[in-house]
């Protein structure tokens, strides 16, 4: 899977990897890359296989596979070792990567994540929901959990380009990426990480609620430091962009 990219940045920058929700593509990131690249670092987004420009996968999709999907990218791109911020199955795809492909790795930043979420059967479910009654009952879902009420009452606008992502991804590719979610559980893994980690959780995430998904992360990876970020919900990054690029750039200086 040649998964679509975009790289920015200077050429002889150590390379920052970002890595979307699930129902999302790479312009999620889009308040993260100018604080990246002033602070000298190349950029790659990418979007996952089945999401934005990435063509739709055949059969199921594994959690491997999107972490074999991410060396492959760093394959192409010439990249030995890189710094690999992941929100959501972004997330979980970089704590694959730390488990099974430290060598390739600088540094992770695990955002509104979780080492195992929900069952088989309730991804199963939302999976069954996207190809059955279409991606704008996902959305409409979605859209709730990614955001604030208040958030999503002050920004109109971005709620309507939110809601119409998740609306406009394909409904295979999102049910593809449903089965990787939904037989993941990295929990035991979660001691071989390696490198050094930051975890962020938003104060009010429906979705990865701070003490039951990051904390865990954050107590099972060995030297982990965890940041809750009040007035965020899934979507952190994009409800409390500045907080949320500090956090990220101050952690990548340190690694």
């Amino acid at each position: 899977m040649r998964v679509h990219n975009v790289v920015e940045g200077p050429r002889d920058g150590e390379v920052v990897v970002l890595s979307g929700s699930i129902g999302s593509n790479l312009t999620m990131w889009d308040a993260q890359v100018p604080a990246l690249v002033d602070a000298g670092y190349r950029v790659v987004r990418y979007d996952h296989r089945g999401h934005g420009r990435t063509p739709v996968p055949e059969g199921e999709t594994t959690l491997a596979d999107l972490g074999g999907d991410v060396v492959e990218l760093l394959d192409e791109l010439g990249v030995d070792r890189a710094h690999f911020v992941g929100l959501s199955l972004g997330g979980m795809t970089g704590m694959w990567l730390g488990i099974h492909a430290p060598e390739r790795l600088r540094s992770l930043v695990l955002c509104c994540t979780s080492p195992k979420m929900g069952t088989p059967e309730s991804w199963a479910e939302r999976a069954r929901t996207a190809r059955e009654q279409g991606m704008t009952a996902i959305a409409d879902a979605s859209i709730e959990r990614w955001f604030t009420a208040d958030w999503l009452a002050a920004h109109p606008q971005q709620r309507r380009e939110y809601h119409h992502m998740t609306a406009a991804t394909p409904a295979a590719g999102y049910a593809a990426c449903c089965n990787a979610i939904g037989g993941m559980d990295v929990l035991d893994g979660l001691p071989k990480i390696t490198v050094p980690t930051l975890v962020i959780a938003g104060a009010d995430d429906p979705a990865t609620p701070p003490e039951g998904h990051g904390r865990v992360i954050a107590d099972a990876v060995p030297g982990a430091l965890l940041e809750v970020v009040d007035g965020a919900a899934h979507l952190g990054n994009v409800e409390q962009p500045e907080r949320f690029s500090e956090l990220i750039t101050a952690h990548l200086r340190e690694a």
